[in-house]
């Protein structure tokens, strides 16, 4: 009896050993690149793939919106940034970036570098002071933006309620509203909403 529990002691012991030499990659450290063109979603709340959808939806209305049309020469815009009406840290401008990016690549907007205008100052500066007058680049002569492109995003979040149950569901709203402001009038020259929703269930045990 004594050497029928030693050799299952020693089996179980040995199978231990196995598994947990087996298991050991599921706590190694990796690395995997990720397709940033795939929607992917770990949690109910706004990531990479919102910021990729919603600058290329706006960006597509915009591009064939009756405002925009055939409009020659490109409308000169600026960009005023996304209002975070959210509780938690968005990169509005990163979502800004990327709308910019695809506006102006289709060639029926231009944008001034309104971030840049302090640099924009000091290089013309320099300039006067040192470069020779065939060189300098003329003082005065940059073009104002016509339109102003801002908006906002809001965000709005609810947790199931209290009770037995084997994970915690959670749902996130959002909606981003941005909109075109003709800057000599201060009318709206054209605005769009875009929103969605999301739930995402987290196990109440784990880590």
């Amino acid at each position: 009896m004594k050497t029928t529990v030693t050799r299952t002691g020693l089996v179980f012991l040995m199978c231990s050993i196995s598994a947990f030499l087996t298991g050991c990659a599921a706590f190694r450290a990796s690395t995997t690149d990720l397709d940033v063109n795939k929607t992917q979603h770990v949690r109910s709340t706004y990531d990479f793939s919102d910021l990729r959808t919603l600058s290329q939806a706006v960006a597509d209305e915009l591009l064939a919106s009756p405002f925009l049309g055939d409009k020659s020469p490109a409308p000169i815009m600026m960009i005023a940034g996304v209002q975070n009406r959210t509780g938690r840290y968005v990169d509005t401008k990163g979502l800004t970036d990327k709308m910019r990016t695809l506006l102006f690549q289709s060639g029926k907007v231009q944008f001034v570098n309104e971030a840049r205008r302090e640099d924009l100052l000091k290089e013309q500066g320099y300039q006067a002071a040192n470069a020779t007058p065939e060189t300098q680049t003329a003082v005065g002569k940059q073009l104002g933006a016509k339109y102003m492109l801002s908006g906002s995003l809001i965000e709005m979040q609810e947790t199931s309620p209290r009770q037995v149950r084997v994970s915690k569901q959670e749902y996130t709203y959002y909606k981003l509203t941005m909109e075109v402001t003709d800057l000599e009038t201060g009318l709206l020259a054209w605005t769009t909403e875009k929103e969605f929703a999301r739930q995402s269930s987290q196990p109440l045990i784990g880590w």
